[in-house]
């Protein structure tokens, strides 16, 4: 069970502190020293994963290549380490108990009776060692979603206290996040919100090992002092984590604090060799010190929380460092938009993006926005309904067909351009039960999406139920829309473009969750190439 390491993140005082930036950020500086390492996300709702969440309550449901709908933090994973995750990175409460009510019902326990220790607790345990015994990886750092103290984090705090004693105090460590909160009366930064997050760490029995503070302010040293003394870690055990510019800085502000060094001491392994992070410091020096601006409006019914459409924003920082350029993203509400305010809201941008979702609120905003940058040449990316509410607006604006719909929204159109695909028509669930994961997409020569990618043959993440329907591919290839590119075992259209537009490209998959800081997304590269050339114009 030894054979990987294992850190334990938790959180205290309040949620949102950052758990998964400074997971992600560790996984960084101990990749960057040669380790193999792998993050995972234990989440205590009891939903079995987010896949039925509104994005409203969890933000974006991240998916991974092998099909599982997971917690946004794992795109954070991605990006940072540059690593796929899978099925085994994201577990929640739900899953866990479903689980063990399915051995139960099996009869694996023989009869006994099924409790939350050790039942639960071992199948916590077991998932958390699940990937360290693969032998793939070093070190496996797990995050504990939620805050101590919660009712529900519980089993999981319970389980981490175990895991101490089954792998031992070399190979094991736990990581607490917490708040130092300055109160501006007082003119002074407060620690006891912190005593108390430890105080109920050690009541479930567990002794943090390192203590990360998040804080406005810089942390003195007598403040360090005071928290190591009534929070029993060592002084160079509390690392100040001040709030940064962009989240890629903060892998630099955990180096300066020497958290990397602090984990590997604890779990006695070799620290000598000096991280290489040449890489992310030119990454950064490029998204700070850009050459060319310009405005992507992004079109989205979600837009109110920005979390939602999170690998959205990530991947154009990413494709905007490659390029040099200062990617300033507009949150527009699709709602907004009719053919009275669509000039007036969409003059300014340079590009139009639009955005994922699910159900018929702002579609007509989509599809009015869309036929704006249509016939004004202003570059264009749509993304799974986006890419369907291009097709449906050609329809109706190109080709005349009168009516012409997704059947998704309106199951009696005349035209339905996007169909429900056969093997979905008579599904009840809606968990997991969608077109998931990675499936194979070939390109034809000469198109944009060919010339991003520079090869015919790809694999691209989906999350969807409906797709283009191919009765009509004839009517749009001769008007001039075109399928770019399709999947080669079913036929299904993966991408759409617009021959004579500078840039217009709907596709039906998510190219935004495989866009990572060291490998920029192909689509987005091409698709800000576009808008800064459209923009010199």
């Amino acid at each position: 069970m030894a054979s990987a390491k294992y850190i334990f993140v938790t959180g205290g005082v309040t949620s949102s502190l950052g758990k998964g930036i400074i997971a992600a950020s560790l996984g960084n500086l101990l990749q960057a020293r040669g380790y193999r390492v792998t993050i995972q996300k234990f989440d205590p709702y009891i939903n079995v994963d987010p896949g039925t969440l509104n994005p409203y309550e969890h933000g974006e449901c991240f998916v991974t290549d092998d099909g599982a709908e997971t917690d946004l933090d794992l795109g954070h994973y991605e990006r940072f380490l540059n690593i796929r995750t899978s099925q085994d990175n994201n577990v929640t409460t739900g899953r866990i108990y479903y689980d063990v009510i399915t051995k139960e019902r099996r009869g694996d326990y023989l009869g006994k009776t099924v409790q939350v220790i050790p039942h639960i607790t071992d199948e916590i345990k077991r998932n958390f060692f699940k990937l360290g015994e693969t032998g793939d990886y070093d070190i496996v750092i797990t995050e504990i979603g939620g805050c101590v103290g919660d009712i529900e984090s519980l089993p999981f705090i319970e389980a981490v206290r175990q895991a101490r004693w089954d792998v031992g105090e070399s190979n094991c460590l736990v990581v607490h996040l917490t708040l130092i909160p300055y109160l501006s009366a007082a003119k002074e930064l407060k620690t006891k919100p912190t005593q108390h997050s430890v105080k109920q760490l050690l009541e479930a029995g567990i002794q943090p090992d390192i203590l990360v503070c998040r804080t406005e302010k810089p942390l003195p040293n007598d403040i360090r002092k005071k928290l190591a003394l009534f929070c029993n870690v060592q002084l160079n055990s509390v690392i100040e984590a001040r709030d940064a510019e962009t989240i890629y800085d903060v892998p630099m502000l955990m180096r300066k604090e020497k958290l990397d060094e602090r984990v590997l001491t604890k779990l006695r392994l070799p620290h000598k060799e000096q991280p290489e992070i040449d890489d992310w410091r030119k990454f950064l020096s490029r998204v700070k010190n850009p050459t060319n601006e310009v405005n992507i409006g992004l079109v989205g019914k979600y837009v109110e929380l920005p979390d939602a459409y999170k690998s959205i924003a990530e991947a154009f920082i990413h494709a905007g460092a490659h390029q040099e350029c200062k990617v300033n993203v507009h949150w527009i509400s699709s709602e907004t938009i009719s053919p009275k305010t669509v000039h007036r809201t969409l003059r300014d941008m340079d590009g139009i993006l639009v955005a994922p979702g699910f159900g018929e609120r702002g579609i007509e905003g989509k599809i009015e926005a869309i036929r704006y940058v249509r016939e004004n040449d202003i570059p264009f990316f749509g993304i799974c309904l986006g890419m369907q509410c291009a097709v449906v607006e050609f329809a109706r604006n190109v080709l005349g067909l009168e009516g012409a719909a997704s059947s998704e929204m309106d199951k009696g159109t005349p035209h339905p351009v996007i169909d429900l695909m056969e093997d979905q028509k008579n599904i009840q669930d809606y968990g997991g039960t969608m077109r998931l994961g990675a499936y194979d997409c070939k390109l034809k020569k000469g198109t944009k999406s060919y010339n991003a990618y520079q090869t015919a043959n790809i694999k691209e993440r989906h999350r969807h139920r409906y797709e283009f329907n191919n009765k009509y591919l004839k009517e749009f290839d001769e008007a001039g829309m075109k399928a770019a590119g399709t999947n080669p075992d079913s036929g299904l259209v993966e991408i759409m473009e617009i021959v004579k537009h500078p840039y217009f490209v709907g596709v039906q998959f998510h190219p935004e969750l495989k866009s990572t800081v060291m490998n920029p997304h192909p689509l987005f590269i091409s698709f800000i190439d576009a808008v800064v050339k459209s923009k010199k114009n």
